[in-house]
């Protein structure tokens, strides 16, 4: 089952975002098992969506990708926190 996830940055801008970006997805592509990805300004920040082709594969990207990089520091990346909206995708069939 398809899995989404929402990070939702706080006075986060355009410019942290592609730092980060530039970091943890692969050049020109999206991480293996990421079906989906779109970003935008929000009223408060930036605001994140990725859809995964199930949780474990959310899962291994964040234990293997995104832990690591931003434990080890991001130049330019976020810098106040996110909220976090998890689910899974149940998908309508006209």
């Amino acid at each position: 089952m398809p899995y989404a996830i929402v990070h939702e940055h706080p006075r986060g801008t355009r410019e942290q975002y592609e730092a980060a970006i530039k970091v943890v997805h692969p050049p020109g592509g999206l991480p293996e098992g990421q079906i989906f990805h779109a970003a935008g300004p929000s009223a408060d920040g930036w605001v994140i969506l990725a859809i995964f082709d199930t949780r474990e594969s959310w899962e291994r990207y964040v234990d293997d990708v995104l832990t690591p990089e931003f434990t080890a520091g991001i130049e330019g990346t976020f810098t106040s926190g996110y909220n976090a909206i998890e689910f899974d995708v149940e998908v309508l069939e006209p």
